[in-house]
């Protein structure tokens, strides 16, 4: 049985879709039962994983809006994950879903017949807070928060929280925090230090170890349609990312 991480932060720019594409294909590669579900409307992981987004006969949309077999809208990618896709069209999907029934768990019906395939499943919920992060949150066991290393980052968060404690308070009452996950970081900077030092004090041990630090290549996978761990395997990026799934799964398998 699958254990469900929806990854969000309210903030665009923090890593997001960068870090659901390479710890996927790290834990993927660490002999795990993955599936990437890409909620963004951008459809950047699908595009990160190097699926043709407008070749689609089936994908989330479909699912969500039209009711298609989530089972015929997975692919399989070269990378050992699958995924479930997106493209722009999910972009109408807020508003569609306005007036269907149950509306907020649309996705974890979609998600249920193959919640017991997988090992570990990872949503990419949009940067904003509507129907469609709302749904990647009910469907969710936990959620993993990338927070770039900057005092905006510290805002957002705060509303990140408030959202999660609507979240619970209405429709999924075990949604829990998985981790906050430094990313773009820098330990030479002074402000750098004094964001991680504040979020530490707050969310102790859910602050996890392992950092991810501004790397060039994280930047030029994606336009290769490759993972870090495929497109540069011995780079900072990809140890820093198989740190990080080493240490997911670590908390996850005790």
């Amino acid at each position: 049985m699958a254990k469900v991480i929806a990854v969000a932060n309210q903030k665009g720019g923090v890593g997001k879709t960068t870090s659901v594409v390479n710890l996927s294909a790290c834990v993927a590669a660490l002999g795990k039962k993955v599936l990437v579900v890409d909620l963004d409307p951008q459809g950047n992981a699908s595009s990160g994983y190097g699926i043709a987004k407008n070749k689609l006969e089936s994908d989330i949309y479909t699912c969500l809006i039209e009711d298609d077999d989530v089972r015929n809208a997975i692919v399989k990618t070269e990378y050992n994950a699958d995924l479930l896709p997106s493209n722009t069209q999910l972009a109408g999907a807020a508003v569609a879903l306005v007036n269907l029934p149950r509306r907020e768990m649309r996705l974890r019906s979609v998600l249920a017949p193959v919640v017991p395939l997988y090992d570990y499943i990872f949503i990419d919920c949009p940067p904003s807070l509507d129907l469609l992060t709302i749904n990647g949150l009910c469907a969710a066991d936990t959620v993993l928060i990338p927070l770039q290393c900057e005092y905006y980052a510290l805002e957002g968060l705060t509303e990140l929280m408030n959202t999660l404690k609507m979240v619970r308070k209405k429709y999924n009452r075990y949604l829990d925090i998985e981790g906050v996950l430094f990313t773009m970081y820098s330990g030479r900077l002074n402000l750098t230090m004094q964001v991680v030092a504040q979020v530490k004090k707050y969310y102790g041990d859910k602050v996890f170890k392992a950092v991810i630090p501004r790397s060039v290549r994280l930047s030029e996978a994606p336009s290769f349609g490759m993972p870090i761990n495929f497109y540069e395997p011995n780079g900072k990026g990809s140890e820093a990312y198989m740190e990080l799934a080493r240490e997911f799964l670590s908390k996850n398998e005790r």
